[in-house]
């Protein structure tokens, strides 16, 4: 097939600008071919290059004496003690579930699967953080359904536990979604498999499922904004198939503990393309490619489709070339294909070859270690006007607006359509706060959560991004973990725009200070940019994922409310309502700052509740919707009834961070509030769980009828 001509209109539908071309040439010396058009393409977008971000995410804090593996692998690694480790990261799959929902979402948790048992973990868990548009806006439902529907049926196909996650609505992703996928697994220390290829002339093999045409661009694709031309990326979408996946996690195991394996890498974003490269680039060799060898599922696929294919389910291994006939056997017993499609070389080339012709010939680490990098311009965020005065409201009515909207309301729709039983490990399931894990053979478990507010991170970067961790931390506090490391998805318009840029930096800079203040670093990640429609841009979103360890089961923080517990706030009373759940849902206002977050304050009370954890019967941390609807979803999970002392709406419904609350026994509080004097930890008795009702001051409700509009409001809207 004859190659189309190199014009300026097919490097810019490549998402190259004129002054990267111009360093293409410089780098190549001449001409590029189409195939190294696109492989330049590929691997200079933002998607895998982090081009406009690689300079802000070196001031991150990635080490501590936990961590094993940081930023830079498939995923992290961070030490649980015993000779055991745990691998986690998130990672987007925005664009594709916009245009395709169901695989969209499917392929995004099959990839992040991927990413960790690349590590040599078995996977135990996994969570999802996703955003939608407006309930009445006319592609909502069909994404929410086909979303849900995709990250169930991969993720339950496959086997592993969905134990927690998020779901919000809000008009400003009426035109791009996001799906973030995360995902945990379980290694020995010292049996962990990394990406760098090592040794000359070592066979390059191809694992997995056949190469199709599907996702081809999906890389640069997932690098622009959306415009009316969006319904012409659909072939960019990939298709997912669980069950091989499954079989390529036993089979990827089984051989990684024959010994066999050199190094590993995930074909993921730019497929071939980009496994090839980033392996040769972290070993400091050259790859040679021989693409007749690479087994496709469809016929007379160019070099060009083959290499940035992104059909899902597929590895590449550096292996011993003695234990070729051995590893071959393994995944003949797992029927998946076996090739070997090339070698490693000594010079610093990346030659790919099909139908006994040159394809593409280019220095290797100029596509990886020396692709573009930018100081992109920034400005920061202006300070938030004052807020305008809220008005008194009577508190069950705001309740109601908070349980009445899908915001808000309980997300049961959703996580039923999830396995999160599956394996047997799980202890907690979502619903609760963070989602929890046995570690199987083990007294240990551990704990997951993802958060972040996007409308605070609007208002105040730095403060939205230290909110973002100082919930998780909180989260997992809650549930007595020890915080030990964080993962991020960072979702932002487009970087060329200054002020998202800025939005960006801001973000950074906060989740930096929180990460290093709490001692979460940040071990693994994924930056997805360009999250625009028409020059619409997303609420800023920097998902934190976190992980923390609980020794002992008898170190878990329960669910137990009881009639006659009293209710504790600790932390101190808050009156903070700007950018609250309730000015968005009562008031229809966003205005007013971020809540200020108070690191030294949240790591004082963080350590209190996980040192006092034996007088606490129940935990959750304030955020959305304040005191008012912690007590209410604390009361609903047990059927009981909640009296609160508060009455004034500020105080109700105030998002001040740094607080929890606590239900416990008389003496326990009694015990609870000498601890706290002597820590130096505001505390103070705010009520009581009793009865059938949920009163606040002089208004009351019955708690079913709460409770009726809690649980079906995210049903009646979407069914």
């Amino acid at each position: 097939m004859e190659e189309p001509e190199i014009t300026e209109e097919l490097i810019a539908a490549h998402g190259l600008k004129p002054d990267e071309y111009d360093r293409l040439l410089e780098i190549v010396g001449r001409t590029p071919t189409f195939t190294e058009l696109g492989i330049f393409s590929a691997m200079w977008n933002e998607h895998c290059s982090y081009k406009s971000s690689k300079r802000w995410l070196r001031t991150l804090p990635t080490e501590g004496p936990q961590v094993i593996c940081g930023p830079g692998e498939n995923a992290g690694v961070v030490d649980i003690g015993d000779g055991q480790a745990v691998v986690f990261k998130m990672e987007s799959h925005n664009h594709p579930s916009y245009i395709e929902p169901y695989q969209g979402a499917a392929t995004g948790v099959g990839g992040i699967l991927r990413d960790v048992f690349t590590m040599g973990a078995r996977p135990i868990a996994a969570m999802n953080a996703l955003s939608f548009g407006m309930p009445d806006h006319p592609k909502t439902r069909q994404l929410v359904h086909g979303v849900v529907e995709g990250v169930g049926g991969y993720g339950n196909c496959f086997g592993v536990p969905t134990v927690g996650g998020e779901v919000r609505f809000h008009r400003a992703y009426n035109g791009n979604c996001l799906v973030n996928a995360f995902a945990a697994g379980l290694v020995d220390a010292d049996n962990i498999f990394y990406s760098a290829a090592s040794g000359v002339g070592m066979p390059v093999v191809y694992l997995g499922a056949k190469t199709g045409r599907d996702g081809v661009g999906g890389a640069t694709m997932a690098s622009a904004e959306f415009d009316d031309t969006i319904e012409e990326k659909r072939p960019t979408v990939q298709v997912g198939d669980p069950f091989t996946e499954k079989r390529l996690l036993e089979a990827c195991l089984e051989l990684m503990a024959s010994g066999a394996v050199i190094s590993i890498q995930d074909m993921g974003a730019a497929g071939l393309t980009c496994s090839a490269v980033e392996m040769g680039d972290k070993g400091g060799l050259g790859i040679r490619l021989d693409l007749d060898r690479v087994p496709a599922r469809e016929t007379g696929m160019t070099a060009y489709e083959m290499m940035l294919s992104e059909s899902q389910e597929r590895m590449l291994m550096v292996l011993k070339p003695e234990r070729e006939a051995d590893a071959k056997a393994i995944f003949d017993k797992w029927d998946l294909d076996f090739a070997v499609v090339g070698e490693t070389i000594a010079e610093d080339r990346f030659i790919v070859m099909h139908g006994n012709a040159v394809k593409a010939d280019v220095p290797l680490r100029a596509l990886s270690g020396n692709a573009p990098e930018y100081d992109r311009p920034w400005v920061e965020t202006p300070a938030a006007e004052p807020m305008a005065d809220v008005p008194e409201i009577d508190p069950i009515d705001g309740l109601k607006a908070l349980i009445g909207s899908v915001n808000y309301c309980s997300r049961a729709w959703v996580y039923r359509q999830y396995d999160s039983q599956v394996m047997a490990d799980t202890a907690r399931t979502p619903g609760m706060g963070a989602g929890i894990v046995r570690v199987h053979g083990t007294e240990k478990l551990l704990a997951f959560t993802s958060d972040v507010t996007p409308r605070y991170v609007r208002a105040n970067p730095f403060e939205g991004g230290k909110q973002a961790v100082a919930e998780a931390y909180r989260n997992l506090t809650a549930v007595g973990a020890t915080p030990l490391a964080s993962t991020d998805n960072l979702n932002f318009g487009n970087p060329e725009k200054p002020e998202i840029m800025g939005q960006f930096v801001g973000a950074i800079k906060g989740i930096g200070a929180a990460c290093a203040a709490l001692d979460m670093p940040i071990v693994s990640g994924n930056v997805s940019l360009y999250n625009e429609t028409d020059g619409s841009a997303i609420l800023p979103t920097p998902t934190i994922g976190a992980v923390g360890l609980i020794a002992h089961a008898d170190d878990v923080i329960g669910a137990e409310v009881r009639d006659g517990h009293v209710a504790l706030l600790i932390g101190g009373t808050g009156t903070h309502l700007g950018q609250s759940a309730l000015l968005a849902e009562v008031f229809n206002r966003e205005d007013g700052d971020a809540p200020h977050v108070d690191l030294d304050a949240e790591r004082r009370a963080g350590d209190f509740i996980r040192a006092n954890r034996a007088h606490v019967k129940a935990c959750t941390d304030i955020s959305d919707g304040g005191l008012a609807l912690a007590a209410f979803e604390l009361a609903e999970a047990a059927g009981v009834g909640v009296t609160l002392d508060v009455t004034g709406t500020a105080e109700l419904f105030g998002e001040d961070q740094g607080r929890y609350l606590v239900a416990c026994n008389f003496d326990q509080a009694e015990a609870l509030m000498v601890a706290a004097a002597e820590a130096g930890v505001e505390i103070a008795s705010v009520g009581r769980f009793t009865g059938d009702k949920v009163r606040i001051g002089r208004s009351a409700a019955p708690l079913d009828e709460l409770s009726a509009i809690y649980r079906g409001t995210f049903g009646a809207v979407f069914d």
